[in-house]
């Protein structure tokens, strides 16, 4: 290996239904990022079937390995380090990943390390041009997470707040299900709330009325079922109903993004995860920042959903810091960000 502060890590995301290879300089930046999306295959089914996208991944990633090191115009001797995504998420996507992932790195002879998907969208940001401060606020919302941690530096979290049921971007895929809106939901729905009326109905804030910073979003789904299905159903009904839904997730995460930052004493938020790319989400965060005299951070909208470049990211940390996994590897479906270890 180079000079300890110098490295060239290879990336590698499967966790669900993306692909995302990435080369990350911990001097130069990224060097190369290559994504493929399986939402064509999965879209018939109305959502990701786990063997499906893990056989996916087994004929996508060599050949992205491949794409990613000519873009950057490396071989494999020039790569330092091998950083996987080792969970959360579906158990033979994310071992996939770590296999592949491993072995390089042993037949290299290059230290590996196992990376939390949940550190590599709460650390995308860090990509940008001027990436956060520590310590900040980060709400992560996605598909399978919702939750509100404070940072206080890489490995240093503690989860403030979380979803007691269906992550926000579980309850928008499910939402659009109901609208008969295909797969993936929430863009489609996200597009229909544009034509609806934000007056004629409004949904319940839950949890939004009690202390705390947890969440819970099954109840707004029953909710708009229910009204779904007291409606006639007409276009513009489905619409004003996507408006009124899309509203309450919004608001509800935006009172906890402020509740957040007014009970740590923060001036810091940062937005990461699939539900991040929500441009009312995002407008309503910035004025919530504003009134509280804070500052939002977001990734690029590519950074946002799932992605090869945050575990490249994650992962050089970590290996500058001398972590790295031993030659047994395996993924964790469930894995606590708090257990993580500070760099």
């Amino acid at each position: 290996m180079q000079d300890h502060d110098k490295m060239t890590v290879l990336g590698i995301e499967t966790s669900c239904d993306e692909t995302g290879v990435a080369i990350y300089h911990s001097q130069k930046g990224l060097l190369a990022d290559v994504l493929y999306s399986q939402v064509a295959l999965h879209a018939e089914y109305g959502g990701v079937v786990p063997e499906l996208a893990s056989r996916d991944h087994i004929r996508k990633t060599l050949p992205l390995i491949r794409q990613a090191l000519a873009e950057a115009g490396l071989a494999a001797e020039d790569i330092d380090g091998v950083a996987y995504t080792a969970g959360p998420g579906l158990m033979g996507a994310l071992l996939v990943g770590a296999s592949i992932g491993r072995s390089l790195a042993f037949g290299w002879s290059v230290p590996a390390v196992a990376v939390h998907h949940m550190e590599g969208h709460l650390l995308a940001p860090m990509l940008e041009a001027e990436p956060p401060e520590f310590p900040f606020i980060a709400l992560l919302v996605s598909g399978g997470h919702t939750m509100l941690v404070q940072v206080d530096g890489i490995g240093q979290y503690r989860v403030l707040g979380e979803s007691l049921d269906d992550a926000a971007g579980e309850a928008f895929d499910k939402t659009a299900k109901m609208l008969e809106l295909g797969y993936p939901g929430g863009p489609a729905l996200a597009r229909l709330a544009e034509q609806g009326d934000p007056h004629r109905y409004r949904f319940p804030r839950p949890m939004t009325d009690r202390p705390g910073l947890d969440f819970s979003f099954s109840g707004l789904k029953t909710f708009t079922l229910n009204t779904l299905q007291a409606s006639n159903k007409s276009e513009q009904t489905r619409a004003d109903i996507a408006r009124a839904f899309e509203e309450a997730v919004v608001d509800t995460l935006a009172i906890k993004c402020r509740r957040a930052l007014k009970e740590t004493g923060l001036s810091r938020l940062v937005i990461a995860g699939g539900v991040s790319a929500n441009s009312r989400l995002r407008q309503r965060l910035h004025d919530v920042a504003r009134k509280q005299q804070a500052r939002v951070y977001y990734p690029r909208l590519e950074f946002c959903t799932d992605n090869g470049a945050m575990i490249a990211f994650a992962g050089t940390q970590r290996l500058l810091a001398g972590q790295h996994q031993d030659l047994a590897f395996g993924g964790k479906p469930r894995w606590k960000l708090e257990t993580l270890s500070p760099v």
